[in-house]
């Protein structure tokens, strides 16, 4: 085998097969829900600030089931790849039990608590009563979304991304077909307005619910003896797992609270445009997204197999590929900002925000890949410490003072050119970080 083969298979094909079905699922995805947003923009900029507002709440019960996808996804493919079949399929019943549970009890505090979080944000009682109609729907969304992913991680685990990439293609066209009916209504019938959009993503994960139940039935994935015993037995190098990358992925959600807390100073149409920047943004990174749900299984399998010599291959290639990708996409929406401002937003203000914000973050979203993928390597490589303090890093000590000094030193253009800059910034020390951590792996093993 060369040292640009797996198994007889070239290491950039292997890893395009393994990659593309989840591009282009999290493309449909992430496409979805960024229609969801120009929908509800012609609606009325109080509606979309209205939905910008419950963005990081609903970002923090995201970064909860990713934390917890990771931790399960790299037990899951060590156990493959120490042969030890029994225990991965004892955790596949865990994480869908578990999860579903965790879940369900943080949207539940999110419900109550909803008045005080959204008017500590700068949401004003207009906006609060817009929210209250679409926040409940909308956490039940995200309680079947999380249900639809744990089915995901399970499926990448054991080496499928086709049927998660396919699923999410499914369920956001069924979102996309529900989405103008419920939101504007048919016929006679006016439609529901901005808790059309929650509803017809409940439509959606529901039926990806359903579609997940069935495929894992079909499977020999999931144990019904023995779970309470791995339980305990998990418990502790879950947590060793799943509490740094939970922690890494709530860090975001927070800074983007402390961000739009920034940006409702600058006035409603700067958050609307925010808003919108902020459903872009994942679409816009969704190769890196795809990179980050199929490449760490791999490397979990490398690193219970003790194969260092291809995990470097891995990293160097798939960081290679990212930052060429990011930078000519970045490039390339750049240029076009002002058209997909004028084919998300009818307001001439928020457009003309958006395609500024469009044309500084875009290109730096290839620094901001670099660091993603270093954080989603250290999770399934046995340092999650470092891939949690790099989280925290890249958000607290470059993102978020580069925002801030930007807004308050040029208001939103400054702002855009200051998280440009920290983006650019967090790049550069991931890549320094995880030259250091390969250059002896072992040691830095946490």
């Amino acid at each position: 085998m060369t040292q640009h083969e797996d198994n007889g298979v070239p290491l950039g094909a292997t890893l395009w097969r393994q990659t593309w079905p989840m591009a282009i699922g999290a493309l449909a995805l992430l496409g979805f829900q960024l229609v969801d947003s120009a929908f509800i923009a012609r609606l009325g900029t109080p509606q979309l600030a209205a939905q910008s507002f419950t963005f990081p709440l609903s970002f923090l019960i995201i970064g909860v089931q990713v934390g917890m996808g990771i931790a399960i996804a790299a037990q899951i493919s060590r156990s493959l790849g120490a042969g030890d079949t029994a225990r991965a399929r004892r955790l596949g019943s865990l994480v869908l039990i578990v999860g579903a549970t965790v879940i369900g009890l943080l949207a539940l505090a999110l419900w109550k608590l909803q008045a005080p979080i959204f008017a500590r944000l700068g949401a004003d009682a207009p906006t609060l009563e817009l929210i209250r109609g679409y926040w409940a729907p909308q956490l039940l969304a995200a309680w079947l979304g999380a249900a639809v992913y744990f089915g995901y991680s399970l499926f990448r685990a054991h080496g499928n991304t086709r049927l998660p990439g396919s699923m999410m293609v499914v369920t956001s066209l069924v979102n996309l077909v529900f989405d103008p009916l419920l939101i504007f209504g048919i016929g006679p019938w006016q439609g529901l307005g901005l808790p059309g959009a929650a509803w017809a993503t409940v439509i959606a994960f529901g039926s990806g619910v359903g579609v997940l139940g069935w495929y894992l039935r079909q499977t020999d994935w999931l144990a019904g003896e023995g779970l309470a015993e791995e339980l305990r037995a998990s418990a502790k190098p879950f947590a060793g797992i799943a509490g740094p990358a939970m922690i890494s992925q709530l860090m975001p959600p927070l800074a983007g609270m402390l961000a739009i807390a920034v940006v409702a100073r600058l006035g409603e149409a700067q958050v609307a445009a925010w808003g919108l920047a902020s459903r872009l943004e994942p679409l816009s990174l969704m190769v890196v997204l795809a990179m980050t749900m199929s490449l760490p299984p791999w490397l979990g399998r490398c690193y219970g197999a003790g194969d260092w010599a291809q995990i470097h291959r891995l990293m160097r290639l798939a960081l290679r590929v990212i930052v060429v990708w990011q930078l000519c996409l970045g490039l390339v929406l750049a240029a076009s900002a002002p058209w997909l401002g004028l084919a998300l937003t009818g307001n001439p203000e928020v457009r003309g925000d958006l395609a500024l914000l469009i044309r500084f973050l875009l290109p730096s979203y290839a620094a901001l890949g670099v660091c993603m993928i270093v954080v989603s390597a250290g999770n399934a490589l046995g340092w999650p410490l470092r891939a949690m303090l790099m989280s925290g890093v890249r958000l607290f000590v470059f993102y978020l003072p580069c925002l801030a000094l930007g807004a308050w030193w040029g208001g939103l253009p400054g702002l855009a050119v200051g998280a440009a800059i920290g983006n650019l910034m967090a790049g550069f020390a991931a890549w320094r970080l995880l030259r250091r951590i390969l250059a002896s792996p072992r040691r830095a093993a946490t």
